[in-house]
């Protein structure tokens, strides 16, 4: 038997142009390191570094280019004013100079089962997961780490099947 191929689809989260420049200040809000991804023109998430809790990083990006957000520790979804993704919007301008728009990075409310599988993916060793006297689904979830790639497949197919 065949191989079955998924079908092809149009990444729809990507960087379009960089016409209309835009200025953003990302606040990390969290009680820990926020990495900041920027998705490039073909859609693969780009590194722009760590953000220290309760500090700032200044930038100018455009009104097309999507930003999102994982804790640094474990690559845990973050939001950016209450978003997965963000997308810049138009600054005001003052005296000549734009104004930086504020954008607060912060934990989402995970439910409990997925802040308890979190909490053992830090306190338990990867390959003492099969010992523990839980049930398989359980294990099966603690061995799903987050994945910002996949994660961001599984965005596109979504909204490809929206579109």
């Amino acid at each position: 038997m065949a191989a079955r191929e998924l079908p092809s689809f149009e990444i729809v989260l990507r960087s379009l142009n960089s016409d209309v420049p835009t200025y953003v200040t990302f606040v990390n809000q969290c009680g820990y390191d926020a990495r900041a991804w920027w998705l490039n023109f073909t859609g693969n998430p780009v590194s722009y570094g760590d953000i220290k809790p309760r500090t700032r990083m200044r930038m100018k990006t455009y009104r097309s280019h999507p930003w999102v957000f994982r804790a640094s520790e474990n690559g845990a979804k973050l939001l950016a004013n209450m978003k997965e993704i963000y997308f810049p919007e138009l600054n005001d301008i003052q005296d000549g100079y734009p104004v930086y728009l504020e954008v607060k990075i912060t934990s989402p409310v995970y439910s409990l089962q997925d802040y308890c599988i979190m909490l053992v993916q830090k306190l338990v060793k990867k390959k003492d997961f099969d010992k523990l006297d839980i049930p398989q689904s359980l294990k099966k979830d603690l061995k799903e780490f987050p994945n910002l790639q996949k994660e961001l497949r599984d965005l596109n197919r979504v909204l490809h099947a929206i579109n």
